[in-house]
């Protein structure tokens, strides 16, 4: 079946930089989009970043110029470099594959998700 494991969350200070990776099984790594996604204490959960198997990316507004996702082909391993850290930005973090529709930044089109990374910003 395949699974999704996070990493790379933690504390940092307001403008700190983390980057997060995905491991994944090959199985889920060759679906055609992964993404990024986190969800805020009381708040929906909201899609970060999506990459497409041939490298095409989209972003949301809250993090284009600051986040950049990435992947690792030969290890099968997602990245989300998150630079100019906000408190906003606090979260916890997950990845996502199998998408029902190409590209979405919409959680209801994933089907496979990992457990999570928490990110703490703190001013």
């Amino acid at each position: 079946q395949g699974e999704l494991v996070e990493s790379g969350g933690g504390s940092v200070q307001d403008g700190g930089s983390l980057r997060l990776s995905c491991t994944t099984s090959g199985y889920i790594y060759n679906m055609p989009y992964m993404a990024w996604f986190r969800q805020a204490p009381g708040k929906e959960r909201e899609g970060l970043a999506v990459i497409g198997n041939y490298g095409t990316t989209r972003y949301a507004d809250s993090v284009k110029g600051r986040f950049t996702v990435s992947q690792d082909t030969a290890q099968n391993i997602l990245y989300l470099q998150m630079n100019s850290l906000k408190s906003e930005d606090t979260a916890m973090y997950y990845c996502a594959a199998d998408a029902t529709l190409a590209g979405s930044l919409m959680s209801s089109h994933y089907r496979r998700w990992g457990r999570g990374t928490q990110v703490t910003v703190s001013s």
